[in-house]
Parts: structure tokens; sequence; C-alpha cells
């Protein structure tokens, strides 16, 4: 069946349905889970049930239905550009220089992937806001805020206009120009255009804006595959010597194609990733040729075929064993007595087990992947990865997490699901970038890259925020209705905006949506909107949600400092941050080096049991493709020179008569629809911003007193009503100093860093105490857990000045005082512990060409705050309540 809208929508719509009434019916079962939330709940299992049904369909199929074009809303603007020839060859320069002669030699050469079909220009996109850029277009300003953004897709699928509808998201938060790279059809995709190709065009996108933007002004994003992109090209761009951009930001980063890692044996409850990994109908793309079929269609080009395709004096058994052999793509041997442990030279030197686990595990040409299962040799001659060659799956480009080094690189965000299967290859990335001393690479590739000991420790550690999100899916924010994903959006806002400000120098001014965001007023219902059970661990590192009280901070605030060159959250449902477990706590921190980039048996047992099933179910299509595939090379493909040896993959290794036609881009409106119910939140927000701004002087008002009082006795209250848009300035030297304090080592658990803060506010509240005016100063807190608080100014009618968001002082600041003063605020002589303190039972709100005025606790009504004259701002004055400090002679 041809993959569309209906046939999408038929497969799915049963699962949507069957969701929504069990998520009511097992609403116990969810607390504390980002399932509690509905729109949570039906995305995750809609993405799972669309996998599923992709993988019963061709590479093709899901390339055609994932790159079809989609509507971009009328309220963003869009425009295409070409990247220069000149830009492509200066790109394909440094990557050759990167690889060096040893990896030009194992890719097969430096000019196949260079190819373009028809010699078409790669081209890209940028995606901006309309109003942002008819504000910037006015001003006659340059874009100071860009964002490279490469989007995911397991290498194989999905485009621009289907992660469009995040990229605006980015683009709105953070008012930023987004540029993307557009892709051809066909699509130059990994299976098609395996590594380096799409290495080699995003170089070349950095390398285009790097000839009309300086590299302050730019940072690189990326999601799930295009994360691992991101920091091949970072890598790339430190070795070769290239301006690096402000920062990266990596949502759920692939960077472990070898599946070493413990968290990718898990069952995936929590994750739309399949747990087996990624298996297809089979077709001309995919699986590409493996070590037996390029024998036997290197046989058969000199040899007259017969029957099945099989030589004229095979017997019929042996055509049947073959016959199963081609379609299997692996071979178990029992009971393998000739293989002994002294034999097993591809195994990790000094790695644990290496005496009961027999064969070939570490990728790497010259040999097929091999593995001990139930006293089994399984050996694996099918491709697993679309992305690259089995020995290429180690490579450091191909797996980042096994480069040399990751020093160096500019600040990075690392945002991880804690319910993902790749969650541990992303901490274990976090922490290698900020301490690559501790976390070399193993024995085996330093053996094979010499060179690469001296790298080291030849750069500075590099700066990381890594955020774990308690249970949260890989790659949340494709979920952009969802809650949890808005605060995650926040937080990617506020990192970009940190690190441009830090590179620029300067404050940057981002919006603050959250009064007006249509999500954070939606009442959708949780299965039990209370946290306050203990989490619990899930693989290790702890999952749900604690008790508000413990948090830390919230998602999208000020960055708090670093410590030892890392900002170490755990993240719930709800944005609250709490302290990360110590890297002693993390499964993912006691791996050996030697055993990473070794494939393991967890995750070759899962994809052997599926791969029997796909075997078994299309026998016969991967049987018609391999004699496809055997005629092609009897007909003679066009080469491209004698040391150019494409992959088998690769359809510039295939250049001929027979090579597929290419495809028109199509329309879709599942596609489109996806795209405007991902779209739909930004679209509201907009339009409430619109009227907020067209209404300043609108107080905020709680509703009715006494219902809003039982609502705060039950749960935590939530506002009826909207105010105007709030915009927040980004400090360019908030977070930026790394306090390496021995008190608040990593290694002390959650509980004990709780305590420690808690001990520190309590000496800083007791030293409050013995403090005169003139010791207050309104400087950032230097608590490793609180973020840093840039002090600003309020100046009232009276010309006495609120600083420090709150505090009071006298004499145009001249003092300061810690809490509000009965007092008026010009007044000399002026002592905290010599006046009578007032307290109000409203909340304190600015009204426009008003000053501060008093809202009341019952009516919601705004009155003049102008010092202690007495009730010129209505008749419902609250009664004061009177606190009476030490005085003087006592």
């Amino acid at each position: 069946m041809v993959v569309n809208t209906i046939s999408v929508a038929a497969a799915v719509t049963p699962t949507v349905v069957e969701t929504y009434f069990s998520h009511y019916l097992n609403r116990k079962r969810l607390r504390q889970k980002p399932t509690a939330h509905v729109s949570y709940h039906e995305g995750l299992n809609l993405i799972r049930q669309f996998l599923h049904y992709a993988s019963l369909h061709t590479v093709e199929d899901i390339q055609s239905f994932t790159s079809q074009w989609v509507p971009n809303p009328h309220w963003v603007k869009v425009d295409i550009v070409k990247i220069p020839e000149e830009i492509m060859s200066k790109a394909a320069d440094a990557l050759t220089a990167q690889l060096g002669h040893h990896g030009i030699d194992k890719i097969g050469g430096s000019k196949w992937w260079q190819w373009r079909r028809d010699n078409k220009a790669l081209k890209a996109e940028w995606i901006e806001m309309r109003a942002h850029h008819a504000k910037r277009i006015q001003g006659g300003e340059k874009s100071k805020r860009i964002m490279l953004y490469v989007h995911g897709g397991a290498y194989f699928f999905g485009s621009v206009d289907e992660h469009r509808y995040q990229m605006q998201r980015h683009a709105r938060k953070l008012e930023a120009r987004v540029f993307a790279r557009e892709l051809e059809i066909p699509q130059p995709k990994s299976t098609r255009f395996p590594f380096p190709c799409g290495l080699h065009d995003c170089l070349a996108a950095y390398l285009y804006l790097l000839t009309e933007n300086d590299p302050s002004t730019i940072i690189l994003a990326g999601d799930s595959a295009g994360g691992g992109m991101v920091v091949s090209m970072l890598v790339t761009l430190r070795d070769q010597g290239f301006p690096l951009p402000a920062g990266a930001i990596l949502i759920s980063p692939w960077v472990d194609l070898t599946h070493s890692f413990p968290s990718v044996a898990g069952d995936g409850r929590h994750d739309y990733i399949p747990a087996h990994g990624f298996l297809q109908r089979p077709s001309v793309s995919w699986p590409p040729p493996n070590s037996d079929d390029m024998e036997q269609i290197a046989m058969h080009a000199v040899e007259k075929v017969v029957g099945d395709g099989m030589p004229r004096k095979s017997s019929q058994h042996e055509r049947q064993m073959a016959r199963q052999a081609a379609t299997q793509g692996f071979t178990v041997e029992h009971s393998p007595k000739h293989l002994k442990p002294v034999e097993n030279a591809n195994n990790p030197a000094g790695a644990e087990g290496v005496k009961e686990r027999p064969g070939n595990t570490i990728p790497g040409p010259g040999h097929d992947l091999s593995i001990m299962l139930d006293d089994k040799l399984v050996t694996i001659k099918d491709q697993i990865q679309m992305y690259a060659s089995n020995y290429l799956i180690s490579h450091p480009l191909v797996s980042p997490v096994l480069s040399p080094t990751l020093g160096g690189l500019p600040p990075l965000l690392i945002l991880t699901g804690g319910g993902e299967l790749l969650r541990d290859e992303q901490i274990y990335l976090a922490h290698k970038a900020a301490n690559p001393s501790k976390y070399p690479p193993g024995e085996a590739y330093l053996d094979e890259y010499p060179e690469a000991r001296g790298l080291i420790a030849k750069y500075r550690p590099t700066y990381v925020q890594l955020q774990v999100w308690d249970d949260l899916c890989h790659v949340a924010p494709t979920l952009s209705f969802t809650k949890p994903a808005k605060y995650m959006f926040r937080s990617i806002a506020q990192f970009g905006a940190w690190a441009l400000a830090k590179a620029q120098q300067t404050d940057i001014e981002i919006m603050d949506d959250d009064d007006v965001s249509l999500i954070s007023s939606n009442s959708e219902t949780d299965s039990n909107e209370s946290d306050s059970e203990k989490p619990v661990q899930a693989n290790g590192v702890s999952q749900g949600s604690t008790d508000a009280s413990g948090s830390i901070g919230k998602a999208g605030k000020p960055l708090p400092p670093f410590r030892n060159h890392m900002i170490r959250q755990r993240v719930d449902r709800h944005g609250d941050i709490f302290p990360l477990d110590p890297p002693s706590a993390l499964p993912a921190l006691q791996m050996s080096a030697n055993e990473i980039g070794v494939i393991k048996p967890g995750p070759v047992r899962k994809w052997l049991a599926a791969k029997k099933e796909w075997d078994s179910k299309f026998a016969r299509e991967k049987r018609r493709v391999q004699k496809q595939r055997i005629k092609e090379m009897a007909q003679g493909y066009q080469g491209f020179g004698d040391d150019e040896v494409p992959p088998p993959s690769a359809l510039a290794g295939r250049r001929g008569r027979n090579m597929p036609k290419e495809q028109k881009q199509g329309r879709s409106w599942g596609m489109s629809l996806w795209a405007i119910w991902g779209s739909k939140h930004d679209e509201s927000t907009m339009e409430r911003e619109e009227k907020a701004d067209k209404h300043p002087e609108t107080a905020i008002t709680t509703g009715d007193g006494a219902a809003d009082a039982k609502k705060a006795a039950g749960k935590k209250h939530r506002k009826t009503s909207r105010s105007r848009s709030r915009r927040r300035t980004v400090s360019y030297d908030g977070g930026a100093t790394d306090q390496n304090n021995d008190e608040f080592d990593t290694d002390n658990s959650a509980t004990e860093l709780l305590l420690l803060r808690r001990k520190e506010q309590d000496q800083v509240s007791s030293s409050d105490a013995d403090r005169t005016t003139d010791d207050v100063e309104p400087t950032n807190s230097s608590s490793p857990l609180t973020p840093p608080y840039s002090p600003k100014s309020i100046t009232f009618k009276d010309d006495s000045v609120l600083v420090n968001g709150g505090r009071p002082a006298a004499d145009s600041g001249a003092k300061l005082f810690p809490f509000k003063l009965a007092k008026g605020l010009g007044d000399e002589g002026v002592n905290p512990s010599t006046v009578t303190l007032k307290s109000y039972a409203g909340g304190v709100t600015t009204v426009k060409g008003e000053g501060v005025g008093i809202r009341g606790g019952d009516e919601g009504e705004v009155r003049d705050g102008g010092g202690d004259g007495g009730d010129e701002g209505g008749s419902s004055r609250p009664e004061l309540e009177r606190f009476e400090t030490a005085r003087e002679g006592v």
C-alpha cells in the first residue's frame, strides 16, 4: 500500500482513540509521568504507531512521505538561498583534511561523496517571524541572532518542511533567524548518500553563514541525528581552525551508532523509538548488499546463471541454504570451538568479560561483526545503521562520543529525556566534553588512531549545561503542543540567548511569554496534579517528580554558576529543576573506556529477534531486489576513478542507465495537519501577545477571593486572566563563572546538595541580621544551586528607587534596605532596626503612569501605593499588620 494521508490516518486512528480512553481509565498508573498530560500521551503513542507502520514500507516511501511540501504559516517568513560552489569546495577541503589519509581510505575515496545528482546546488531556508523581520528592517539592523538548525530523522527520513513547526518556535522564542539546509529530491539521506555526504553539506551551510555573519551571532542546534551531526561539525571546525559559533544546543543527540551504552538495552516503554532499531521493507535503497551479496554478484558477473540465480553445478540443498543465508543477513554458528580468547584480537584490550565474549565486537574494516549469544557465534552481515557501513559506525565523526576529545568547543546545552533509549550516551557526552581527560577513548581506538593521544590534553574543558528530563521521550520538542515541551523550548531559548550574549559581550532581551502562553493557561487534565512522591530509580537515574519545595529553579530561568565546567540538572514535567544524581550514581559514567564503541549482547539480541521476523515476512521482496542488483551489476556502473570505492548503499556507486528516477515533491494533507497542530500554540500565543499589548493598563486580577483561597488550599493556584507579554533581559555574565568548591563536589548526592544549600541560606540569613544597610549590595548569588540574579531598578513617583527586584533604596540608591519600609523612602537616616514595618494583604503591581499600587486580596482592585498616605486608593484597603523590630537601646 502506498504511504499517503489516508493510509497513515487509517493506521494511527485506532491508536489515538484507544489512547484517549485508556488515559482516563488508568489515571493512577500514569501519575508522576509525562503521560499524565493527555496531549503528551496521545502524541507519544501516535508517533510510536506511525514508526511501526513506516517499518512495513520501503525507505523510499517513507522519505517521500516525510519530505512532502508543507505550507508555512502566514506569520512566518521563509526565504530560500543557494550555497555557492566555492563554499562547497571549501567545506570538502576541510572535511578531507579532518578525515586524513586513513579516513579517506576507510570511506572509499574523496570524490564520490561530493557528487550531487544533475549538479544541483545545495539549498537552504531562512525562517523568521514576519513581525521580527519587519522590526529589524525598519531599524536597519542586521540580525545578531542566527540559529543553524540540523534536523533529525535517524539519518534517513524527515525534512525541513516536516520540522519547520519546531524551527519557527525556536525563531519566535529567541527572536532569531533560523537557517536550515534544504534537501533535494530524491533525498540525499544516508541510504543513498551515506557518511560523509550529510556532514559535507552541514559544514558548507555553516561556512556560508560565516561569509555574511560574525561567528558570535551564530549558534548551532540539532535534534537526534542532527544533534550528533552538530557535534561532528564542531569537532571538525575546531581541528581545522575555523571560527567557532557562540554555542550549540543538542536535543537528544544520537552520538553512538554502536549502541554500546546500557540504556539502549532497555525496553523503551517511555520512548517512541523502536527498541530493536529501525527496520524497513526491502528495496533497492535498503538494505544494501552485504559481503555475501557482493561475492555472489561478482561471481554471477562472469558465470552464466540459471534457476534462482545459482551456478549450474549447485544442488537443490545448496540453493536452498544459499537463499536462506541471502535473505537472513546474518549467520549463527553453534558451539564455535575453534574460537579461543587468545585469537580474539578485535576485542577491547583490558575489557571485562573478554574471555566470555569471543568474536569481532569492535567495528572495523576487513571483517564482519560477530558476537556470542547463548553459546552461539552470531555473525552480522547486513548493514545495521543506514548512515554508515558496519565497519564505520565507530568512526569518531559518525559516533562523536568516540572522539579523542570534546574539549575546546563552545558552550553546549544537552537536553536528554530520562525515558529515552539513547539517554546514557548523551549523559556520557556531556561529562566527556566538560572533563576530557577523565573520559578518553579506549585503547583499541587509540591504537588505530595513534595521533589522537596528543589531542586529549590539547583543549580546555567545554562548558556544558546538562538537563535530564524525567521520563521524557526522545526529542520531546517534537510534541511541541505539550507542557513538557513548552518548558524545554524555554530552556533552549534561555541558553541560546545566554550563549549569544556571552559571545557578543552584551545583554540580550528575549520574550517571556508565560503569561500569554496557551499551554500555560490550558486546563488540560492531569492524572494527578500533585507530585509529592519521592523519585524512583529507572536504570540508575532518578525519575519522577519530587516535592516542589526541593526545587532549585525553573526551566528557562537564568543559568546558575557552572561547577567544574558543568551545570547538572534534573527537570520534571512541570519544569521544576532538581540536582542531578552524582556521577558515581549514573550507569553511563561507570563504563570502562574500552567498553564504549563495542557492540553488546542486549541491543544485538533485540535486533536479531526483529530481523528474523522481517526477513521471514519480506524474503520474497529481498530476493527480487538481489536479482535486480545482479542484472544492474552485469550492465556496469559509471565510476569515479580507480581509487574511488563508494559504499554499497551509495547512489553515487550505482550511476548508470537504471539509476532510480528523481521523484517530484508531493503535497500531503497529513503532514500539513501535523504542522498545523504543532504550530497552533505559536499562533495562539502571538494573538494573545497582540491583544495584551493593546491593553497595557489592564490590571491582573485573580478572580473571586474566596474561590481563590479554596483553590490555594487544595493545589497550585491558576490565574484566570493573563497579563501583557513580558520581556526578559539575559545578561552575558550570568552563569559564566566556574566555581570549584570542594564542599559542592559533583559526587554529592541530591539530598546532600539540598542540605548544603539550605545550610548556606541559613548562614546568609543569620549574617544579614548583623549587617547594616551599607553592607547590603545587589550581588549575584554564589550558591551553586541558585541562579544568579541581576539587579534591576524601578523609580517611584517620589523619586525613591526600588532595586534588586524589591529592595528599596534611600537617597537615589545610596542605601539599600532588605525589606519594604513603612516610612517614606526619601527620609534620611532611616535604619531598618528602628522603624515599624508594614505588610499588606495584597500583592504589588505596576500600572502604567500610576507608580506602584497595592492589589487587594479580595476584590483585586489596584490602589495608589504612595507611602503612608491614608485610604486614597479606595475604601477597602486591608488592615495593616504591624511588625515591630528591635528598637535602639534594647
